[in-house]
């Protein structure tokens, strides 16, 4: 029998996140616009299910990205734009925790990510959200606090390739397999989080009834220290 899809972070096989998605997002960072989905892999191993905490690794530069997650709820390749929502089990919240100065550096030096995005916690994830419960994940209200002051708040419909674009395009270049998540990319407002602070994430839909999920992480400190520039 098959894993209940709630289950996603426990046998899902990979996170594939997209990187530059919003505008206002790119340009904050002053990077350009993609002409293409900018794709990078996370490790399942980076999961971690709010409430528990964010472990934060010093000195390290931390920064919230609060996302859209898609959970895919079957084996697909080569999927068309128009057969994308077919492939599509439910969704998430989920924060793409990133290392800017890891990530910086990496940059500088035309290297992966890895480093800076990919270590064992790395991505808190709210609860399963079945696809019956969003009608248009193409007009999402997402947001972000820390410490109760907003300071994320976007809306999907500012993406800049589409949730189908998106399933499609990675679809073309691995299989898609059941449980495994598609991180769509993150609104501006990214920013700094320390330890002893808490981040607070929903996702609203319009309307009066809009709240469909809410999570909290709280940040602590991570040990034992790694030091990445030693081996």
């Amino acid at each position: 029998m098959a894993a209940p899809l709630k289950d996603f972070t426990k046998f899902g096989r990979k996170i594939v996140a997209v990187g530059r998605n919003y505008a206002a997002h790119a340009a904050e960072l002053s990077n350009p616009l993609p002409k293409i989905p900018l794709l990078f892999l996370k490790p399942t191993s980076s999961y971690v299910p709010a409430p528990k905490p964010f472990a934060l690794p010093a000195p390290h530069v931390m920064h919230h990205e609060i996302e859209l997650g898609i959970v895919i709820g079957k084996t697909a390749t080569h999927v068309s734009r128009a057969e994308a929502d077919s492939v599509v089990a439910g969704y998430c919240l989920a924060l793409d925790m990133t290392a800017r100065d890891l990530q910086d550096k990496a940059k500088s030096a035309k290297a992966p990510w890895t480093v800076a995005k990919g270590w064992d916690g790395f991505t808190p994830v709210s609860e399963f959200i079945p696809k019956e419960k969003i009608s248009d994940p193409q007009n999402l209200r997402l947001w972000l606090e820390v410490d109760g002051k907003k300071v994320q708040d976007g809306n999907t419909k500012d993406m800049i390739f589409s949730i189908p674009t998106l399933i499609s395009y990675v679809s073309k270049l691995m299989t898609l397999e059941r449980g495994d998540v598609i991180l769509t990319g993150t609104p501006a407002g990214v920013g700094p989080v320390q330890v002893g602070q808490t981040m607070k994430a929903g996702l609203e839909a319009p309307g009066a009834s809009s709240q469909i999920i809410t999570m909290s992480v709280p940040v602590i400190e991570r040990l034992p220290k790694v030091d990445v520039n030693e081996v």
